[in-house]
């Protein structure tokens, strides 16, 4: 009998394509989702969205099923 894997989600700055990643979608994909929540997210700053935006993504959006790295 398999033991189910819990795997965690560190809260930290990520990049788009890897919060893409997470959820298994493409780049313009995650960027149409989040158009929908984006004045409660804020701009990013450089390449990362910071820890605070990436929480709001996941409260967004639900957490990711799967993760794959």
């Amino acid at each position: 009998m398999k033991q189910s894997e819990n795997k965690s989600i560190e809260i930290k700055p990520y990049m788009l394509n890897e919060l893409a990643r997470f959820y298994q979608i493409s780049d313009p994909t995650l960027r149409a989702w989040i158009k929908g929540f984006e004045e409660k997210l804020g701009k990013r700053v450089g390449r990362y969205y910071s820890a605070k935006q990436v929480e709001i993504i996941f409260e967004e959006l639900g957490l990711p099923k799967t993760i794959s790295y």
